[in-house]
């Protein structure tokens, strides 16, 4: 017999992800980005599982496990969530849920939480007593795992999961989510700029390249924790290309829809520093300072900025590989933070950091007149030398960083398929 499902979560991603878990296991699936509809829903309709996320626009998720307890008490309940903590897992048991699951997750984990639930469920109708106190008096109270996740369940998330959600998300969605991400790292740059304009001379350039990667790192955490869509993240995706869950040309469409909205994002950014008038701190220095990152950037040499390109993008998806395996969002900006300052002070080169950098450099050097440090060529910063000499090698060299050297490293240590199952499959 078909067992009904309702999933209310307001990540697309999630609900396209959920839906390609259970629908094979013979779930009859509803899904809705509402939590209004979702009542609705279940006050019309009998579902035998409801999955429930618990931070969503209109309603607090454990406002709607406590509704759906009322007018839905047949179902079993199973609270998602991407910030655990066993005080909010408490909360959402007394108010109805039977398991608690954290986000990211891999079809296995989804798939046993539901299971899960279902038999603590049949428990709790056997001993028709109170729900929680069932739970406790039988020791059987769920409570979710704040253990990081190991490599090989990132590596099955990001194949599974991660990759065939923004792949499948609308194409709208995904565009706004790139405008936001190029302007949280050119947040980031702003404040790394800001912070570091004239510390060199009195702390040193090691000290000064320390606090610029430190302060630049909050560009990802805004991505990673906010929600946004960056480019060299994404570079990630090539391991659901190799897992055959979605075409490369699905993929290309993706980043090139990414990367467009990026740059939208980082002009922005650069946009609002200059208007702003931020950059006359200091008599200026701060705007000098950010010309002179300009011309650094854009002389380059190409393979220069191609190594420097691999070596940003390695770290970068390294910080958002190891953000996925914590649980708990202290982790994931300790992940972040470290990889991220590593990159700046070496001196690695980011392609949409640069679409922050370099446009606000050409606009004070156009507008505001700031010339570039001495002995410097006033037409070496152009738009052309920004595109050629520094955007293109740059992001050839992330791509290269990420794809190849986390993505389809840890596709060939965790998920390639063992030689024997390949003759089987023949």
């Amino acid at each position: 017999m078909t067992e009904s499902m309702l999933i209310i979560d307001d990540d697309v991603m999630v609900l396209d992800s959920c839906r390609k878990v259970f629908a094979p296991e013979g779930y009859d699936v509803v899904a809705t980005a509402s939590p209004r509809e979702g009542l609705d829903l279940a006050a019309r309709k009998r579902f035998d599982v409801i999955l429930c996320d618990w931070q969503m626009p209109e309603f607090d998720g454990m406002d709607v496990i406590e509704q759906l307890d009322r007018i839905s008490p047949q179902s079993t309940v199973v609270m998602i969530s991407g910030y655990p903590t066993v005080g909010r897992a408490t909360d959402a048991m007394q108010r109805g849920a039977m398991d608690f699951v954290c986000k990211p997750f891999t079809p296995e984990e989804i798939l046993e939480a539901v299971r899960k639930a279902a038999r603590n469920k049949v428990r709790q109708e056997k001993k028709s007593i109170g729900r929680f106190e069932s739970m406790v008096r039988s020791f059987q109270f769920p409570v979710p795992s704040l253990e990081d996740k190991a490599p090989k369940t990132i590596a099955e998330t990001v194949a599974s999961t991660i990759g065939v959600g923004k792949a499948t998300s609308p194409w709208f969605s995904v565009f706004v989510l790139g405008i936001l991400a190029g302007a949280y790292i050119g947040f980031g740059g702003l404040l790394s700029t800001s912070v570091t304009f004239d510390l060199a001379a009195r702390a040193g350039i090691g000290i000064q390249k320390i606090v610029a990667g430190g302060a630049f790192s909050l560009g990802l955490m805004l991505v990673v924790i906010a929600g946004a869509e960056l480019f060299t993240g994404n570079n990630l995706m090539v391991s659901s290309v190799m897992s055959r869950e979605i075409t490369l040309r699905t993929m290309c469409q993706r980043w090139a829809l990414v990367y467009a909205a990026n740059f939208a994002g980082s002009l922005l950014l650069a946009a609002l520093f200059y208007f702003s008038g931020l950059w006359k701190a200091g008599g200026g220095a701060m705007g000098a300072s950010a010309v002179a990152i300009g011309y650094a950037k854009v002389n380059l040499g190409f393979g220069e900025a191609l190594v420097r390109g691999i070596g940003c993008n390695w770290l970068v998806c390294l910080a958002v590989w190891m953000a996925l395996a914590a649980r708990q969002t202290v982790g994931k900006i300790f992940a972040i933070f470290f990889p991220i300052m590593g990159f700046v002070a070496i001196g690695f080169e980011h392609c949409v950091a640069n679409m922050y950098f370099i446009p606000a450099a050409l606009l004070l050097k156009s507008w505001a007149g700031i010339a570039g440090p001495a002995g410097m060529d006033p037409n070496a910063l152009g738009w052309i030398a920004f595109l050629w000499n520094n955007l293109l090698p740059v992001t050839i060299g992330n791509i290269i960083g990420g794809a190849v050297f986390v993505g389809m490293s840890y596709w060939g240590a965790y998920l390639r398929p063992l030689p024997e199952m390949k003759k089987k499959s023949v």
